[in-house]
């Protein structure tokens, strides 16, 4: 293997509670959009329609790769509560591992398993 860090996607998008915000991951990682979704509560202030809002959001870091995020912004924006659903991306890169993880995910047979990896081992951290 090969020590080069693999490129990956962030999109950055909130909803507006934790209910919106689990459904809209499921709904993203059963389409197979996003390898892994991170979920954070966050407060919010910002201007809307000409007055200041401050309102408790969760917060959804999306990780996906570049051949998907045109296919996930459009899904986003279909599936998403608000309006106008914020939407931030940048390029990471990810570790080798974690990097090969997340781009065998968007394979169209799934992940195969890893012959080497132990049985018990634990699913990649968010």
């Amino acid at each position: 293997m090969t020590d080069c860090p693999t490129p990956l996607m962030l999109a950055l998008t909130t909803e507006a509670d934790q209910a919106k915000a689990e459904l809209l991951a499921s709904r993203l990682l059963e389409r197979r959009l996003v390898a892994c979704v991170s979920l954070a509560p966050i407060r919010s202030l910002y201007v809307w329609r000409d007055a200041v809002q401050n309102e408790h959001e969760v917060q959804l870091l999306l990780k996906t790769t570049p051949d998907q995020l045109e296919r996930l912004q459009r899904a986003v924006m279909e599936l998403h509560s608000y309006e106008m659903p914020e939407w931030l991306v940048w390029r990471a890169d990810a570790s080798p591992a974690y990097g090969s993880w997340a781009q065998e995910l968007f394979r169209t047979d799934g992940p195969k398993p890893d012959p080497e990896a132990a049985p018990a081992s634990e699913p990649p951290a968010g």
